[in-house]
């Protein structure tokens, strides 16, 4: 419990010093903008100057450092216009918006929205506007922080899928690691009551109680079989799948009470899936037995098979509590459970078994509150 809160604080430290860096980066970049910004300012403040000068010049004026300095600007476009908005001149703007009075008006107003107009006065009658836009470098360094921003983001999905992908990982690892030990203890103690069992054989034990053992102890070794699968890649063989579900029905339903009233439905023939029966046979059992479990031992259970174009779909269907249809795909996910007790891992397993194992698919069909649930698993024929 220490060591989990120690990491836990770690994560958030660390979580915090990347916030405290990002920020800063931002508002570095920010402040990078403003000071660009003025600069600017300053350079289209000293061409109004220069423009002004100009205009106010006679012929013995030197306008050498003037021209200088309306030459000098390479990069911030402008237009230049008369007290009456009419266009005078423009700098660093293409032709083709200069010779149109509509796309100036347009640009004019773009200008307008980026920065204050400078005015330029000559005398109190007489003055003229100076609109301009950001230069190229100033509006690069304006996306700047979205890209920064994007990069971040990307960071952190791919970190965070790295981490849920470890995560997952590990689980797989345990749970294999705890199907396969189970299996492990499972098989001592069964292959004692296989002994034990040939010995009441003969000795001639009531026939219809050594039949029931034997049943029981053949459950115990397909359990074994089917958590010594977990973790390993099953072998899937061509099988009839109504036979295989019809099996795994057949022996829950007489292990069940008589207040439980199961109907199993199909077609009349072979319909062939590639399966391997003990993991399927698991699927349909934990199906069941949620069923059952829902109904709290009473009520009306069915499994119906139909065959689809290109494979086959069974539904279990129950006359339970019903799911909340919030709930759908959180009932799939490990730990999840509404019983007092239970870990939350068989309709979590049951997924894994028919979407990974099989390449198949699960899903609630349809669910009401108070009258009950489907649940349908679809395969692919062969």
């Amino acid at each position: 419990m220490q060591f989990s809160d120690s990491r836990n604080v770690t994560r958030w430290i660390l979580i915090s010093l990347s916030f405290v860096i990002i920020s800063l980066i931002l508002w570095n970049t920010y402040s990078f903008f403003q000071i660009f910004k003025e600069d600017e300012r300053m350079k289209m403040e000293l061409w109004a100057e220069a423009q002004k000068s100009l205009s106010n010049a006679d012929e013995n004026t030197d306008i050498g450092l003037t021209a200088v300095l309306l030459n000098n600007n390479k990069s911030i476009p402008l237009i230049l216009t008369d007290e009456f908005n009419t266009y005078l001149d423009g700098r660093n703007v293409d032709s083709l918006i200069l010779n149109d009075p509509e796309k100036i008006k347009k640009l004019i107003q773009t200008f307008k929205n980026q920065n204050e107009p400078i005015k330029i006065a000559y005398d109190e009658d007489k003055f003229r506007y100076l609109y301009y836009g950001n230069s190229p470098m100033l509006s690069k360094l304006k996306y700047y922080p979205i890209a920064l921003l994007l990069i971040i983001v990307l960071v952190a999905l791919l970190v965070f899928n790295f981490y849920k992908t470890s995560k997952i990982a590990t689980q797989n690892k345990l749970w294999a690691g705890m199907a396969k030990e189970t299996a492990h203890q499972i098989g001592t103690p069964l292959s004692s009551l296989i002994g034990w069992l040939e010995i009441m054989k003969s000795n001639n034990l009531d026939e219809t109680i050594v039949t029931e053992i034997e049943k029981d102890i053949t459950r115990l070794q397909t359990i074994t079989d089917r958590f010594s699968k977990v973790g390993s890649e099953p072998a899937l063989v061509p099988q009839d799948v109504i036979a295989e579900t019809f099996v795994s029905f057949e022996y829950l339903k007489s292990r069940f009470s008589n207040q439980v009233e199961f109907q199993f439905n199909a077609p009349e023939k072979e319909i062939m899936v590639s399966l391997n029966a003990a993991l399927h046979s698991w699927t349909i059992e934990n199906l069941i037995k949620n069923a059952v479990d829902a109904m709290k031992g009473k009520g009306s259970l069915s499994l119906n098979i139909i065959e689809t174009e290109k494979g086959v779909d069974i539904y279990v269907s129950d006359t339970g509590k019903g799911i909340p249809k919030k709930q759908f795909k959180k009932i799939f996910e490990p730990g999840f459970t509404t019983k007092k007790r239970g870990w939350g891992l068989g309709l979590s397993l049951t997924k894994r078994i028919v979407e990974e194992y099989h390449k198949g698919k699960i899903r609630v069909d349809h669910s009401e509150i108070g009258k009950g649930t489907t649940m349908v698993v679809s395969l692919k024929k062969v």
